[in-house]
């Protein structure tokens, strides 16, 4: 395959997909901040169906296509779009309004489809000649677990056998669609981490890879640069950070709650409904702790926040990757984290963060108080760095993994 940077043929190229970069989460970012280095060995082209402007920039920047729709599409997430699965239909419609997508895709000879809210839709219009690399972050978390259909609090938003019931058929067309793509010739699935990848073997009966995220080290400097702010953050005294949307999944309750007691405070990155962020800020004070909504940060922002904080730590549930403690130990900062999903990838418990149980506020307190000593910070992030170096997790490195993966189809 010939690169952008050669600016050769269009014949042998590579179209990057993913339905939405709405949400501009961990994933998103991780799909941006790889493009760089798949147009130095690609032929690359991009499509989505909802853009944001720091995809915009970036694929400007490289000189990438970029094919999306005239109007955004947005994710239906009304429960009766849910239970009838009727999302999919508009957004094979939305794929197919793309100005330019059929033509590329057919003069392309690989996709990489990273999952989301509508991107299994594009599979309708992938001719059977292309190869298809799917990169799939997580099984459906909504038709597989109840973690999405609780309140803030863990509560349920409804029956939870109610609402298994209902998304029975959505959840077989789900399993349905992926058995019958892994049977598809010329193509490959991956999860983005080691329990990611089980989880798809667990919930689909199919095998698969694993195609691990990246980090840039100029991006979570382990030195602070000149475009920092030097005032990152709006509270006093010791802080710790969360990132992801308010919710259950996310353990942003618990973390208020282990928080209680501690004397340290939250700021939370992500922001989230202004239902469940007000629950948030209720619950915080209830607790006795001072709690920050972040405003959307940029990448400088979200680092200086980092390098200041005590530690980052995540309760979440299952998290399937989880870039957060890599991206604090990048900027020297403990990574404090739930001995869950995909944490045990990064995370080693004592040698460069800890791993640690959900329930034990005791041990989350005493993690806390190592966080502070300074020798023990230099010890966990030498550690955490040689790590990172270890599993190469490298934009250069995330693309001759794909390549290689596509050369095997």
């Amino acid at each position: 395959m010939t690169s952008n940077a050669e600016h050769g043929s269009s014949a042998g190229g590579l179209v990057v997909a993913k339905g939405s970069f709405a949400a501009m989460g961990g994933a998103e970012r991780d799909l941006i901040r790889n493009l760089p280095a798949f147009a130095q060995r690609f032929q690359v082209s991009v499509a989505t169906l909802h853009s944001v402007p720091e995809l915009e920039s970036v694929c400007a920047r490289l000189g990438l296509p970029l094919i999306s729709p005239d109007e955004a599409w947005e994710t239906p997430t009304d429960a009766f779009s849910t239970v009838l699965d009727s999302g999919k239909d508009p957004a094979a419609k939305a794929w197919g309004s793309c100005s330019g997508l059929t033509k590329t895709l057919a003069e392309s000879e690989a996709v990489h489809l990273v999952s989301g809210d509508g991107s299994l839709a594009l599979l309708e219009h992938i001719p059977d000649s292309v190869a298809v690399h799917l990169h799939l972050l997580e099984p459906h978390r909504g038709l597989h677990e109840d973690v999405l259909h609780r309140q803030i609090d863990g509560s349920p938003k409804r029956s939870l056998g109610l609402t298994s019931a209902l998304l029975s058929r959505a959840r077989r067309r789900d399993i349905g669609a992926i058995r019958i793509l892994s049977d598809r010739a010329q193509t490959a699935i991956s999860g983005n981490s080691s329990y990611t990848a089980a989880r798809i073997g667990e919930v689909y009966g199919v095998d698969a890879g694993v195609l691990l995220p990246s980090v840039v080290s100029d991006e979570f400097p382990a030195e602070s640069g000149s475009d920092e702010p030097s005032e990152p953050r709006a509270m006093t005294g010791p802080y710790v950070v969360s990132v992801g949307r308010a919710s259950w999944v996310k353990g942003s309750w618990e973390t208020v709650s282990m928080l209680s007691g501690s004397g340290i405070s939250l700021a939370h990155v992500g922001g989230g409904s202004p239902e469940n962020l007000e629950r948030l800020s209720q619950h915080a004070e209830s607790c006795g702790v001072e709690l920050w909504v972040a405003p959307r940060l940029s990448s400088p922002e979200m680092a200086a926040l980092m390098r200041g904080a005590r530690a980052v730590v995540s309760m979440a549930h299952g998290e399937p990757f989880g870039l957060t403690p890599v991206e604090a130990i990048s900027v020297g900062t403990p990574a404090l984290v739930v001995d869950e999903g995909g944490f045990r990838d990064t995370v080693v418990d004592g040698v460069n963060g800890c791993l640690l149980p959900r329930g034990d506020i005791g041990a989350w307190h005493s993690a806390l108080e190592q966080a502070a000593d300074g020798a023990t910070r230099a010890a966990w992030t030498e550690a955490g760095r040689a790590r990172i170096a270890d599993m190469d997790l490298s934009p250069e490195a995330q693309c001759r993994r794909l390549e290689s993966i596509l050369h095997s189809l």
